[in-house]
């Protein structure tokens, strides 16, 4: 590649329907970036300064897991990362009336992360597209990257793309759209809006219809 950008992957909430605990969204974000380095120098910073003693005996950083004041703190410094971009995607399972989709939950997810990826615009450059590694079989993860290129490359995209799946204690950046993630999920799932607003930066969100 040549001129590249970075697009980290991640998802809130789950894809249950009708079981007990499940939630009513589920959000798929995505976080575009010009250096990926970025989100590594602040996660090493904070493990060696100001959050040293919460992070001690944690080898990733999570919303869930994490303290008001680290989620706080993680959301207000993404928004200095060079060239971002951030996209997310709200699936209110309400209103998923297909049974296919409903019995299917990786076709569903598919489903849903190609219809973000279509509404993605990107900078001229080539890309590179690292998702958490949920999709445990190959053949799965091929499916994926197969529907989610195809979608991409059809919005307003210039230049190619490459997809990795990776694990999210092995790429900072795939924890910090974790906590992008977690915080849209809270604000249409529990109304909380106390966390995404910490994000200063242009948030595109778009809605899934059936």
């Amino acid at each position: 590649m040549g001129n590249s950008r970075y697009m980290y992957v991640d998802e809130s909430g789950d894809l249950g329907f009708g079981k007990k605990g499940s939630s009513r969204y589920f959000v798929i974000s995505a976080l575009l970036i010009d250096d990926c380095k970025e989100p590594e120098r602040l996660v090493k910073n904070m493990r060696r300064n100001k959050f040293k003693k919460e992070l001690r005996k944690s080898n990733e950083l999570k919303a869930n897991n994490s303290s008001d004041k680290l989620r706080h703190y993680v959301l207000s410094k993404i928004n200095e990362f060079k060239g971002i971009q951030i996209f997310h995607i709200v699936l209110d399972k309400t209103e998923v009336r297909s049974p296919y989709l409903k019995d299917n939950k990786n076709k569903l997810y598919n489903f849903v992360a190609g219809k973000l990826a279509k509404n993605i615009l990107m900078k001229d450059a080539d890309l590179l597209v690292i998702i958490d590694k949920s999709k445990g079989k190959k053949i799965l993860r091929i499916d994926f990257d197969r529907y989610f290129r195809t979608k991409l490359l059809e919005g307003e995209t210039a230049g190619d793309c490459t997809i990795s799946h990776g694990y999210s204690h092995n790429f900072a950046g795939l924890q910090m759209v974790d906590f992008l993630a977690w915080s849209v999920f809270r604000k249409y799932e529990y109304k909380d809006l106390d966390f995404n607003k910490n994000i200063t930066v242009e948030q595109e969100v778009f809605s899934v219809w059936f």
